[in-house]
């Protein structure tokens, strides 16, 4: 039979290394897995975290294994690329960092063995990703372990897929499940035995053969998301003469859905709105190297929000988050990371990273759609090479899978008849009208253009969002990076999405802050912010509660602006949260009225003198506060960057003129400024190679979003496109700008 060793512990480990030891090292560190290099200075900002070869070295004792009669090494994740060795020998190379891989160990294993992998997440062009607004931690930093199995057994080979594939199919009030298994070194007289069970453990169903087997589920109970996620097991071994020598078991469940382009999502015949999140899956000093608590914390706040749907961005996630989210009945986008640039000798990447990505996921009955690409138009939607490599992406989803439909992840600048969104069954857009220029009331207009010109084609919102820190103000502006404003700017798109049904899906941008070494914004370098949760996970932002309030049944209330206590104003707003129908907000113990609203956001004004103890009420639920009155404005609450090349006061500025404290829209709108920002562009752009390959052109039209951000602050946002400025040159660049006159108002 099967048996499953984990090899977690005590791996030498040292950075830098491209060769594998001959023996033992003596004077290396020990890791336990999982593990990645990149934990801390991958988040610490400067986009100079170390990317290169790290080698993991382990002794291996056969008379310590069990007896078997071949060994598999059984890699869950090792980012980006990697190599393994056993006792000097090359076995096997890998390149994609997210999928389960095998390497068969049997002949090369000896008594005394030394096996090493070989890890590199090095820049280069043919390994997804290499440009993206995120850390590409290296290490690695999930489970590794050695399957010890007969010489027949279900097969390790086939994209490291779990050997069983099963394929319901609901008809009526019954099922039909079809299962097929994947075997090796098979003989005649051993046979496959099936078992199915229900979810209470008892079997309804058996049968032995070849390696298929199709069953019917008489009254099939359904898996109905959140609100009943049932689950079946299938189970097959294989037999000879009645002896097991091989088992696979794997969860499914039985369900049907369409993506309808005016009622949006329906499950299994009734509509059921996707509205939810997308999820990195990194930690605080922790980077891609997470335990099963880690996944078992995300899940438990993101069932707590109340999310119907989960987007997992921009790769293939741990297959214990997926089978959470068959447990909890989240509904999900699974993709691979075709993001930002196309790479011309990356497609056989996309290919094979699309290949194990849908056999290792196959069962799952939580992933509805394949994601082919995310952004990938930065460089332009007219690339021939990107259309095709489209084009095979889907017709390989489809050969694989005929039960889910693909999806990509546009740019928000992309034009809505560009031919790439006609390649996947449905779309979705990336908008950050109100955080990177434009106004939040634009967002759901667009979408209503959208759904006109293109009526029969299901169209989501894939990304939206707003940054938000500790920083605090009573008069939220965008760009301001305050708590404040992503509550603010959250309560305006939940408007405007959430009534909007045809909008098959809204996957906010992000559950959780996460690492992006090469952010230089808001305050504290090394992180992406959009997050409703911080990356620690200890604290919910304001804009959690605003989704608690619209999709949670768990009853609630919740005062805003906890950590805004000081405030200067006679008479403050406070913002009151809840999924009950009416609030009442006292204030020292005296009631400011009782608000009923159906938009679940509750705005009292209140006197501010003195301490203020504040208490919410709605049904049995109680929140309380407090606001302090102050003479002059808390300059802890105000952003302050961390780490900036050139302080915006530093920058001299001239009356009339232009200079890095001006909006980059009215820079753009003058033609000198415009030419000098265009002139720059194209020296800093980098020429392919390590991480480049857009050119200005069209990082310009990217920018036009940015219209409202200074310039100052652009340039410490460009650090995510491998472009960096030195102090000389951005005082030289003011200087330019002071002799240019800003546009009138």
């Amino acid at each position: 039979m099967r048996t499953i060793c984990n090899l977690n512990r005590k791996w030498a480990f040292a950075k830098g290394i491209s060769q594998p030891p001959e023996e033992m090292p003596a004077l290396w560190n020990f890791v336990n897995l999982p593990h990645t290099w990149n934990g801390i200075d991958g988040q610490d900002g400067g986009g100079d975290y170390y990317r290169g070869s790290c080698c993991y070295v382990k002794s291996l004792k056969k008379a310590d294994l069990p007896k078997a009669e071949a060994y598999f090494l059984e890699i869950n994740g090792a980012n980006a690329s990697a190599d393994v060795y056993l006792n000097g020998t090359h076995l096997r190379h890998h390149d994609g960092g997210f999928s389960t891989w095998r390497v068969d160990l049997t002949d090369a294993l000896k008594e005394e063995n030394l096996l090493a992998i070989l890890v590199d997440n090095s820049p280069n062009e043919q390994v997804y990703p290499q440009m993206a607004d995120f850390t590409f931690y290296g290490g690695l930093y999930r489970n590794v372990n050695l399957i010890c199995v007969p010489q027949s057994h279900f097969d390790m080979d086939y994209f490291g897929g779990p050997g069983i594939q099963v394929t319901p199919t609901v008809e009526e009030a019954d099922a039909k499940v079809a299962v097929e298994v994947f075997l090796t070194n098979r003989k005649p007289e051993q046979t496959v035995r099936y078992h199915l069970y229900n979810a209470e453990g008892t079997e309804i169903g058996s049968y032995e053969g070849g390696r298929n087997a199709n069953f019917r589920i008489r009254s099939a109970h359904l898996w109905q998301g959140k609100k009943d996620p049932y689950l079946y097991r299938c189970t097959a071994e294989l037999v000879k003469n009645g002896e097991v020598l091989d088992s696979v078991s794997t969860r499914f469940g039985c369900r049907a859905f369409r993506i309808d382009p005016e009622r949006g999502f329906i499950l299994n015949g009734e509509e059921y709105p996707l509205r939810g999140v997308s999820r990195h899956q990194d930690r605080w000093e922790v980077g891609n190297a997470l335990k099963p608590e880690h996944h078992r914390e995300d899940m438990d706040l993101i069932c707590e929000l109340g999310a119907t749907t989960i987007r997992l961005a921009h790769y293939q996630h741990d297959q214990y988050f997926y089978d959470l989210c068959d447990e909890r009945g989240l509904v999900v986008w699974a993709e691979i990371p075709y993001i930002s640039r196309h790479m011309p000798g990356g497609r056989e990447n996309t290919l094979s990273q699309m290949k194990e990505l849908i056999v290792q996921n196959y069962n799952h009955p939580s992933i509805v759609v394949w994601g082919l690409s995310n952004e990938i138009t930065m460089g332009g939607t007219e690339d021939s090479d990107l259309l095709e490599n489209h084009r095979l992406l889907n017709d390989l989803c489809h050969r694989m899978d005929k039960t889910r439909l693909t999806t990509l992840a546009a740019l928000s600048n992309c034009p809505m008849d560009a031919k790439y969104l006609e390649i996947p069954d449905v779309v979705s857009y990336n908008h950050y009208f109100g955080w990177y220029g434009g106004e939040t009331e634009m967002n759901g207009p667009w979408f209503d253009k959208f759904h006109q010109k293109h009526p029969n084609k299901p169209i989501g919102c894939s990304e939206y969002g707003a940054e938000a820190l500790n920083w605090h103000t009573s008069d939220p502006q965008q760009g301001d990076y305050t708590e404040e404003y992503q509550a603010k700017y959250h309560e305006d798109l939940i408007r405007q999405f959430f009534p909007r049904k045809f909008i098959w899906a809204t996957h906010v941008w992000n559950m959780f802050d996460f690492g992006c070494d090469a952010r230089s914004e808001g305050g504290e370098n090394g992180q992406n912010h959009k997050g409703l949760v911080t990356i620690d996970r200890k604290y919910k932002k304001d804009a959690f509660y605003a989704y608690k309030a619209w999709l949670s049944d768990e009853p609630f209330v919740h005062i805003c602006g906890k950590r805004y206590v000081d405030r200067v104003e006679d008479v403050t707003r406070i913002t009151v949260y809840s999924n009950q129908p009416k609030v009442e907000l006292f204030a020292d113990g005296v009631s400011l009225g009782v608000q009923e609203r159906e938009d679940h956001f509750f705005y009292f004004d209140v006197p501010n003198a003195g301490q203020t103890e504040l208490e919410a009420i709605a049904g049995a639920c109680r929140d309380t506060s407090r606001i302090r009155k102050v003479e002059q404005f808390n300059e802890d609450y105000r952003l302050k960057e961390a780490g900036t090349v050139l302080n915006w006061f530093d920058i001299t500025q001239m009356e009339g003129y232009l200079s890095l404290n001006s909006k980059f829209g009215d820079i753009m709108a003058t033609i000198p400024g415009k030419m000098l920002i265009l002139s720059l562009l194209a020296k800093k752009m980098p020429k392919g190679g390590k991480g480049g390959g857009m050119d200005a052109s069209s990082l310009s039209g990217m920018m036009d979003m940015l219209s409202s951000f200074t310039l100052i602050r652009l340039t410490g946002m460009m650090g995510t496109a491998n472009i960096h400025f030195t102090k000389e040159e951005l005082l030289d660049l003011n200087s330019k700008l002071n002799k240019i006159k800003a546009p009138k108002k």
